[in-house]
């Protein structure tokens, strides 16, 4: 049996950053439903939060995952459920593109405090600058999200 621990940290945004996850009762329900879900289709997710307008997942991978594949079962899955269960008034979308990073077994930890805090955080700076701020530090070149 192989051992694997390859860490990603995963965000990506609502369509077009509209604030759909508002409500703290929904993002709440909306994050417990991706780690339910994830559970089931054998994705080791370590944490998961996020904010009105975008998710972050810190996500171990599988020996058979892909970084492709498994946003296409969580960012999927996520919004047929939320549209489904009536969760917000408006229909629900995730935006196509995501941010994917290698996370470093040394730094696991302050990305799951990072992940966690993002209520905290949000109160502090807004997505879009960190956004930008996100695309500068690790030199994506930008595209809208």
């Amino acid at each position: 049996m192989p051992y694997i621990k390859v860490y990603i940290h995963f965000v990506f945004t609502t369509k077009n950053r509209f604030p759909f996850l508002n409500d703290l009762e929904t993002r709440l329900a909306v994050w417990d439903h991706i780690r339910q879900n994830c559970k089931k289709k054998g994705i080791f997710i370590d944490r998961v939060s996020g904010h009105k307008d975008h998710c972050h997942c810190l996500i171990s991978l599988g020996i058979d995952q892909t970084i492709q594949k498994v946003m296409q079962l969580i960012k999927g899955e996520s919004s047929f459920w939320i549209n489904k269960n009536n969760l917000i008034k408006e229909r629900f979308e995730w935006q196509d593109e995501y941010f994917a990073l290698s996370v470093s077994e040394s730094i696991v930890e302050k990305v799951r405090n990072y992940i966690s805090n993002q209520e905290i955080h949000h109160a502090k700076k807004s997505f879009k600058d960190e956004y930008d701020e996100f695309l500068n530090k690790y030199g994506f070149e930008k595209f809208s999200v």
